[in-house]
Formats: structure tokens, sequence, C-alpha cells
């Protein structure tokens, strides 16, 4: 049996509610759509589509996708697990 991992994400819960309803409604699982994501990104060596909207904020160009309070919330922990990536090669 391949090895379990679990993998947790913050959201707003008005996003999380709607997204799971549309998968579910495609006859899938959001769960199942971020393992296909992640797949995809693996094959494709990065996102796996361009995102289409942007706020021109300093987080980049996902911005729009972002939510200022759960940054606040998770800290600094990106940068720490890049810190930690690349200290790994």
């Amino acid at each position: 049996m391949a090895k379990q991992a679990v993998y947790q994400v913050r959201m707003d819960e008005d996003i999380k509610n709607q997204v799971e309803l549309l998968y579910r409604n495609m006859g899938t699982s959001f769960a199942e759509a971020v393992r296909i994501f992640a797949v995809q990104s693996i094959r494709e060596q990065g996102m796996p589509f361009t995102p289409t909207e942007q706020r021109g904020r300093s987080f980049g160009a996902l911005s729009s996708f972002s939510n200022p309070s759960l940054i606040a919330q998770e800290g600094s922990a990106f940068e720490k697990a890049m810190v930690e990536k690349h200290a790994a090669r």
C-alpha cells in the first residue's frame, strides 16, 4: 500500500462550500480535485492553469485568490518551507 499523507488548508467557509458543491455536482469531490491538481502540477512542472484575475497587490500573480486574514494566520510557514526545501539541495 502506498504511503498516505494529509494536507490541511485554511480557506473562507463560503468558498469551501461552493467548491464542494461544484465538484459534488460534477460527480467527484473537492479532495479528489486537489489530488488531480497536485498530479497535474507535477506533470506541468508548475501551475496547470493560468489564473484569470489579478488584484495587483504585492502577493503576486495569484493575489486575487488570496485571503489576507489567512495569510496573517499562517505566519511565515511558506517562507520556512522554502528555506528548508532549498537548504536540502
